[in-house]
């Protein structure tokens, strides 16, 4: 079939929104008709190339979407099922997966790839095979993906709601329940409000943290933070560092998540200063791939016994935890209305793009015309 999809052909070209054409689904595989997607910051670390990868490629691994038809061999979904596709293959099997930590499964490889799982791609422009971000195109309006990636969700959810789960939400709360395993009473610190750091606020808050300090330079950001649970704000790690010692007597931050927009390695130092004894900084934004260099003081982690983590997908597990956050939203629990800032046609991806660099997004999103 035709369809349309946002392209980047080339490293810091804008996205070109183009007919492409989809085969359908094989083995295992589902198609979907996408109705929204999220502009996550993550799709523009393919414009730019902070994650090393390639092009061309179309984007999107945020959303939610209508299964449309499904191939041999199917059972998890079927037709006229709502789904949000978590952007890792989660196969139940491999290492990973077994222990538990299914957001870090093997078949999240295909990250890198683009590809189907069977090395093959079902997406087409200009006479070539196109990969596709996570496998899932969600800058298409219809796309092909493994089924291994859907997670089915109940069909009174709006599907624009549902699809800040596929990514963004589910990264930055999980960053603060999981990863940073925030406790009652804890004073927790997140550096970037955008679609990561509101969920993380919103985790920290629903975790039972006391003190939420949410540190952005952007005013509207800062606004908003106290909607989603913050109890403090700054514009700077800086001018938050006496603050938090005032207000802790010392003790500093229990908790710090990073969700910046692109993570910088002379940053870690400062960062550092405002974790406490025994706290724990967990990195979730991407850094450059190619970054090496970190200023932090070692003697600094073992004297005060202080932890460094990195967690992917806020160490969360899609099939769990995709549903999971849709029910506290059901319930009135976690405010993904809230974190919808403006909504766009795919035409004007490049708009979204710019309003997300500009500040004047917590999280957009594409809603698709059929």
């Amino acid at each position: 079939m035709r369809t349309e999809a946002a392209i980047c052909w080339a490293q810091n070209e804008p996205w070109s929104v183009e007919a492409i054409e989809l085969d359908p689904p094989k083995a295992g595989e589902v198609r979907i008709q996408y109705i929204a997607a999220g502009l996550c910051h993550s799709d523009d670390h393919l414009v730019t190339g902070d994650m090393g990868f390639f092009w061309p490629i179309i984007g999107g691994h945020e959303g939610a979407g209508i299964v449309v038809d499904v191939g041999p061999g199917v059972t998890r979904v079927a037709p006229g099922d709502h789904v949000v596709p978590g952007f890792v293959a989660a196969c139940g099997r491999c290492p990973s997966c077994v222990k538990g930590h299914s957001g870090l499964c093997d078949n999240g490889a295909l990250i890198a790839t683009g590809m189907q799982l069977d090395g093959t791609t079902r997406h087409h422009a200009k006479g070539q095979d196109i990969p596709t971000m996570a496998s899932l195109a969600t800058f298409a309006k219809y796309g092909v993906i493994p089924e291994l990636n859907c997670v089915k969700i109940d069909h009174d959810i709006p599907l624009e709601v549902a699809a800040l789960v596929g990514c963004g939400v589910s990264t930055g709360w999980g960053s603060a329940v999981y990863a940073a395993e925030v406790q009652p009473g804890e004073t927790v610190a997140v550096i970037g409000v955008g679609g990561i750091g509101a969920a993380a606020i919103q985790g920290a808050r629903m975790a039972g943290a006391d003190r939420i300090i949410a540190i952005d330079p952007v005013d509207l950001k800062r606004e908003l933070a106290p909607r989603f649970g913050a109890t403090h704000t700054y514009p700077s790690v800086e001018e938050a560092t006496e603050a938090i010692r005032e207000e802790t007597w010392g003790r500093m931050c229990d908790k710090v998540i990073c969700s910046i927009g692109v993570g910088r390695g002379d940053l870690m130092a400062s960062i550092m200063g405002i974790v406490g004894k025994r706290g724990r900084c967990v990195v979730t934004n991407i850094h450059p791939i190619h970054e090496t260099q970190v200023s932090l003081s070692m003697a600094d982690l073992t004297l005060m016994e202080k932890q460094i983590v990195g967690a992917l997908f806020g160490s969360a597990r899609p099939n769990f935890d995709i549903p999971n956050l849709l029910r506290l939203y059901q319930r009135g629990h976690l405010d993904l209305e809230g974190m919808i800032t403006n909504r766009y046609k795919l035409g004007d991806i490049n708009q979204g793009y710019k309003d997300m660099k500009d500040g004047k997004n917590i999280r957009g999103i594409i809603v698709h015309d059929h």
